[in-house]
């Protein structure tokens, strides 16, 4: 069974915003794309970049390193230097808690 950890308040991260967050020792990026809510591995595929750092475009996020940018709904690398997709979480919203399961 899939164990979820509550990670945010909705209320924190409004649509077009982001937050670097931790689950259970995993630093995770969550996004808010038009009221929906992702999460994926705060890892760039191409040079371990900080991706929350980096800036959010849609559902596009940019590393701050060399520019590379991934989906944050598939985690699926948009342009070169990456290559690799990074890893996407599944997210569930409960009440205004935001819970993310990392397995």
């Amino acid at each position: 069974m899939a164990e979820f950890f509550k990670v945010a308040k909705v209320s924190e991260i409004p649509p077009g915003k982001k937050k670097l967050v931790e689950v259970d020792f995993v630093p995770v990026a969550l996004f808010n794309v038009d009221g929906e809510f992702y999460a994926i591995e705060d890892i760039c595929t191409h040079d371990g970049g900080p991706l929350a750092q980096g800036e959010l475009d849609g559902e596009e996020i940019e590393c701050p390193r060399h520019g590379a940018r991934f989906s944050v709904i598939t985690g699926e690398p948009l342009c070169m230097p990456a290559v690799e997709p990074v890893d996407c979480y599944e997210v569930k919203i409960e009440g205004d808690d935001i819970l993310v399961n990392i397995d």
